[in-house]
């Protein structure tokens, strides 16, 4: 079975690749040699910077091993090489207006990069998927866990 793509924009594949490097690079080796002194002090089933270590080389990991496979699969789009700059599209920074003209700014991202309290939302969630191609003007229907909610798009730009 061939991967799912993942789309990613360039600033989002750069922190996916510096949490790694910080990861491997800095945080294992740490955490391997208090656990190799740990070790050195005899009776490990009551040694606690054993016990906590063993369980955060667990955790760094098994993290390590995800952002492997999701830094594998990504597709780096960089947004500004958009050709199609009128409609919404991957790295797009759309304003949308609901029906009492309450303005939302949203960027849509990566689904690994994604942050709704700061406005960028994953490339698969229910509205990302509603504004795909849409054109300033255009009023698209979005199933929020809320209910259903209509939004203008209002303006769209890359950066």
């Amino acid at each position: 079975m061939q991967p799912k793509s993942n789309p990613v924009t360039p600033a989002g594949y750069a922190a996916m690749k510096a949490r790694y490097d910080h990861l491997l690079g800095t945080e294992r080796p740490e955490i391997v040699e208090i656990v190799s002194w740990a070790a050195g002090n005899g009776d490990r089933s009551e040694n606690g910077d054993y016990l906590y270590g063993r369980k955060r080389m667990r955790e760094i990991d098994r993290e390590l091993s995800h952002l492997a496979r999701r830094m594998k699969t990504a597709r780096v789009i960089d947004p500004v090489e958009q050709p199609d700059k009128s409609r919404a599209f991957f790295g797009a920074t759309v304003t949308l207006a609901d029906e009492d003209d309450n303005e939302r700014v949203v960027t849509l991202v990566g689904d690994d990069e994604q942050d709704a309290s700061s406005g960028r939302i994953g490339w698969s969630s229910p509205l990302a998927r509603a504004l795909k191609g849409a054109s300033v003007g255009d009023l698209r229907n979005v199933n929020l866990p809320g209910g259903a909610k209509e939004w203008e798009i209002v303006a769209i730009a890359y950066a």
